[in-house]
């Protein structure tokens, strides 16, 4: 079943347009959304929450149309927003006991379990908390009400290597029993190797693929050659974010597009690879 439904999501701002943003997200999977810096990450998913008022479009939660069932909705949804400051003096304690009251299955005992897996002390106070801590107060309140969808904007960020692999695997328990789904956006795209089971990669406001990991790597491969290759106009239509050095030049190209190229070095693309050279073109 679709846990989430985008369908043609508009929002305009002066300079910047989200462009009719669709994608589809079923359940018992997790999602990668990627794009640099002002693609308009941020933009959907509080579009897609209603935190921003979209101009057009449709999102669906388990089937109920978001705007009309948003009740119903934000109870299915567990989301952490990059830059959340908690009330500073206030104990966490305190923020908790404040923020359970919104949500019909809240469950102290996971609250208490997630606390003491990501060791943190319900007697300090929010300016005791580094970025990192905060992030992780952020999914303990986002996970302790048995959302079945999580959305979580720059979840890792802040986190030592460490705390992110133990993340990593954390998402990878909770989607386990085919129940819930993860929408997460980062810029740290390893985290997504190891576990995006989907890829919704978002350019100047425009959804530009949205597949499953394994075919989007598979897609595409690194390639390196000489620069006199380059005066060739057919072979350099075919590059994607070519980079000159003094060695040569390393680009992408499209797999299918090899076979036209038997000589040329290739080697396997990741998701960085990817966005670099997309973001070149």
């Amino acid at each position: 079943m679709e846990i989430l439904e985008v369908e043609n999501l508009t929002k305009r701002y002066p300079g910047f347009t989200l462009d009719k943003v669709s994608f589809s997200l079923e359940q018992g999977y997790i999602m990668g959304f990627i794009g640099r810096n002002g693609a308009g990450k941020t933009t959907t998913i509080k579009s897609l929450l209603n935190l921003v008022h979209f101009d057009s479009g449709q999102v669906s939660v388990l089937g109920k149309d978001y705007s009309t069932h948003e009740l119903f909705c934000k109870q299915q949804i567990g989301f952490m927003l990059g830059g959340i400051d908690y009330y500073p003096k206030q104990r966490l304690g305190n923020i908790v006991n404040v923020a359970k009251r919104f949500y019909e299955k809240w469950d102290d005992d996971a609250f208490s379990g997630y606390l003491k897996r990501f060791d943190l002390d319900p007697n300090k106070r929010g300016d005791e908390l580094s970025g990192g801590m905060k992030v992780k107060f952020s999914l303990a309140l986002a996970l302790s009400h048995h959302a079945k969808l999580l959305i979580l904007d720059e979840p890792t960020s802040g986190l030592d290597p460490v705390s992110r692999d133990d993340l990593v695997e954390l998402f990878q328990e909770l989607i386990e029993d085919g129940e819930r789904s993860i929408l997460f956006s980062t810029h740290i795209t390893s985290d997504l190797d190891k576990c995006a089971d989907y890829i919704t990669y978002i350019k100047d406001g425009k959804i530009i693929m949205s597949m499953d990991k394994d075919t989007m790597v598979d897609n595409y491969k690194l390639v390196r050659g000489a620069s006199q290759s380059l005066n060739d106009p057919y072979f350099k239509s075919k590059l994607i974010g070519c980079k000159e050095n003094a060695f040569g030049f390393i680009a992408l190209m499209k797999k299918e597009d090899l076979t036209d190229f038997p000589r040329i070095e290739s080697a396997p693309a990741d998701l960085e690879s990817i966005m670099i050279h997309m973001e070149k073109e």
